[in-house]
């Protein structure tokens, strides 16, 4: 017994030192044989190269008052390299549960209906999307939105989900929600290496609810983003304009630059865009993108085998955008705004049907005369830019089309506020003279019995300063046929009617009558043909003219400015972000002047003789300053009348000039009181300066 146990502890000291001398050798070739590739193995690294986005440049109006600035904001981001196969909707469908319960909205564009049975969102502002998700699911334009619906069902698999053995219907109200995202997915061009963001600027509160359930939701984060805020709110939203989302389409059109990362950018104008950038889309935002849009910057960051980070360098630093400011006031737009509203609203509340009650729209259009500064341009009816994004259904549906920028875009005829162009163009060309008398008996019968068009009362013998203060059809049917048509539209176009008045924003230019308009003109397809009594139409601000607010202002501000026309500009200068450079500084340009100083001292007479004592005297006759001003009430058919007027102040050196236009509104003088109200806040309420310290920044 005592040699068995000797021989086991012999041999288990023997297996011991060889397990020992084993250790030891490995030991020892760790250490020595492979110890510096083990120590480099243990020193390899990775590195990524991460982008960090630059902000975007603010708005301001030309006092500094901020009108578009910048927020730190939380989005709610899916990454496609975490989500499994085939589990994208389920992901989804939980995520709008979330955000559901947390009374949060979520990214959705898709025009159907939000309930069964589906279908098209109805209106004008749906049009465009309609065709374009057509387009992307490959179906013809005259598809129903039933066709639609199978198509979206059958491409993002929503006809059913739940066990492959024991599959369960989408409900509608399932399938429309995975859709409206799955669609924004395609668009934006969701893939590996391009996120995309669900939903943006949700609560503080919803944040955790998302992060608590992120073991459901594989792909799914909550990230500090940089939001856009329109602080101004209601005030000048047509003007101002939205960012977006880069779409896919846009990009696919735009060329590519190469990054040194291997990866690919869009150009698109002077700057480079990754497909899941902000873009601006309307107004300003579009406008001035290349000087709004920063210069990405990029940083390397170094991690260990561990992932710990043991090096953060930035290769290149973000440029921020710039600070662009805009020659609008934004108290004289709020001012606009709020007369015009307050004006068409009394207009529907006092006055009688077809002389007003119907008043509906309008727009108005405020200039500085020496420098063609657009100080105002305002639209009704409006909307909150703040609440674009949230309410935009709702705005789109809105009665009147709240969305169509009336300032710019809209086309009138001009009715008798046309009259001092045909004035001016009769004495510039030596047609008549400032003592020509043409008699006005009410009907005139120059092309009687045919067409015996009349004026609004018997003047008499009467000239030029009295026809434009009383607005006598008569005098300026006569002007208009010894002028010919061309020779006034020779002298419009170089007042600016009918041309561009070189503002930066996509701007309707509008039309003179001529042969050639008529003719092309769908409201003369049956009567194409120019004939005698077209030119004494033309002369009154009729026939197949049309002109936007913004234009009638400019040509008002050239008659102000004794024919010297200015370039209307929208931008006042561009700052860098932190002020302390000027990029751009706007410098008045002349771009035509007529020299017929006599022609327009008398246009001039005959438009203070209109606001004293003529069209327009219920409203300036006793003004402090004195306004040359004319009033036209243009027929728009089926027994309706538009009311235009036209303004500039003072009178001696005119310093802006003022156009207002309500659709519906009847006699011309009936929205004087909204020039008056521009008139008043711009000589006697101007206060200046800045909420912010921006102002101080300002020239």
């Amino acid at each position: 017994m005592k040699t068995t146990a000797k021989n086991r502890m012999i041999i288990m000291t023997v297996v011991l030192i060889v397990v020992l001398l084993l250790y030891s050798l490995r030991l020892m070739q760790l250490q020595v044989v492979e110890g510096e590739s083990l120590a480099a193995q243990m020193e390899r690294v990775r590195t990524t190269e991460q982008v960090i986005k630059a902000a975007r440049g603010e708005i301001l109006d030309r006092n500094g008052r901020p009108l578009a600035v910048n927020t730190i904001g939380r989005d709610v981001v899916i990454n496609m390299a975490f989500l499994e196969k085939g589990t994208t909707n389920e992901v989804l469908l939980r995520l709008i549960r979330i955000m559901e319960s947390a009374d949060e909205d979520w990214i959705d564009n898709l025009p159907l209906t939000a309930e069964a049975p589906f279908r098209f969102k109805p209106g004008e502002a749906y049009e465009t999307e309609i065709a374009r998700l057509k387009n992307a699911l490959g179906v013809a334009q005259y598809a129903t939105a039933d066709d639609v619906v199978y198509r979206l069902k059958e491409k993002y698999g929503l006809f059913e989900h739940g066990d492959k053995d024991d599959p369960v219907p989408y409900a509608d109200e399932e399938f429309r929600k995975i859709a409206g995202v799955r669609y924004e997915m395609d668009r934006r061009g969701f893939s590996m290496s391009v996120p995309y963001t669900f939903a943006t600027d949700i609560k503080i509160e919803t944040v955790p609810k998302i992060k608590e359930r992120s073991f459901e939701l594989p792909g799914v984060d909550v990230v500090e983003s940089t939001i856009r805020q329109y602080v101004s709110g209601t005030v000048a939203p047509h003007v101002i304009g939205q960012t977006g989302p880069l779409y896919k389409e846009q990009w696919d059109a735009a060329g590519k630059v190469q990054n040194p990362d291997g990866s690919v950018s869009a150009q698109i104008g002077e700057r480079t865009y990754k497909m899941d950038d902000v873009i601006g889309k309307s107004g300003a935002e579009l406008a001035f993108e290349s000087q709004l849009k920063g210069i990405d910057g990029t940083r390397r960051i170094t991690m260990n085998s561990s992932g710990d980070v043991i090096d953060v360098v930035e290769e290149k630093e973000q440029v921020p955008g710039n600070t662009v400011v805009l020659t609008l006031d934004s108290q004289l737009q709020k001012v606009a705004q709020d007369s015009l509203a307050s004006n068409i609203r009394r207009l529907q509340d006092t006055k009688e049907e077809r002389k007003g009650k119907e008043a509906s729209a309008g727009a108005v259009a405020v200039i500085q005369c020496k420098t063609g500064e657009a100080l105002a341009l305002a639209t009704y009816p409006s909307y909150d830019l703040s609440a674009y994004q949230r309410d935009y259904d709702q705005i789109a549906a809105g009665e009147n089309q709240p969305l169509f920028n009336r300032a710019l875009d809209a086309a009138y005829t001009p009715g008798s506020s046309f009259k001092p162009a045909v004035a001016l163009g009769a004495l510039a060309s030596g047609t008549i003279t400032p003592r020509t008398l043409y008699n006005c008996t009410y009907v005139y019968n120059r092309f009687a019995p045919e067409y015996t068009p009349h004026c609004e009362s018997a003047h008499g013998n009467v000239d030029v300063v009295n026809a434009i203060r009383g607005s006598c059809n008569i005098f300026f049917y006569e002007a208009a046929y010894y002028m010919g048509i061309d020779t006034l539209d020779e002298y419009a176009a170089r007042l600016g009617l009918g041309v561009p008045t070189g503002i930066e924003l996509p701007e309707n230019i509008g039309q003179v009558a001529s042969p050639e308009v008529k003719a092309a003109s769908p409201a003369y397809a049956d009567d194409p043909q120019w004939r005698p009594g077209d030119v004494i139409q033309a002369g009154i601000g009729q026939q197949s003219t049309l002109l936007s607010p913004l234009q009638l202002a400019n040509y008002t501000a050239t008659l102000g400015n004794n024919g010297k026309r200015m370039e209307v500009t929208v931008l006042k200068s561009v700052k860098s972000y932190t002020f302390d450079e000027t990029v751009y500084e706007h410098e008045p340009k002349v771009v035509d002047e007529v020299d017929a100083p006599e022609a327009f001292q008398t246009v001039r007479e005959g438009m203070v003789a209109a606001s004293r004592t003529g069209t327009a005297w219920a409203t300036f006759a006793n003004y402090p300053i004195t306004v040359a001003s004319k009033t036209g009430t243009p027929e728009r058919g089926a027994g309706l009348y538009n009311s235009v007027f036209i303004a500039y102040a003072p009178a001696e050196d005119p310093e802006i000039a003022v156009a207002v236009v309500v659709e519906k509104g009847w006699e011309g003088y009936q929205i004087a009181p909204v020039a008056r109200d521009v008139f008043d806040a711009y000589f006697f309420s101007r206060t200046g300066g800045s909420s912010t310290n921006y102002g101080e920044l300002l020239p």
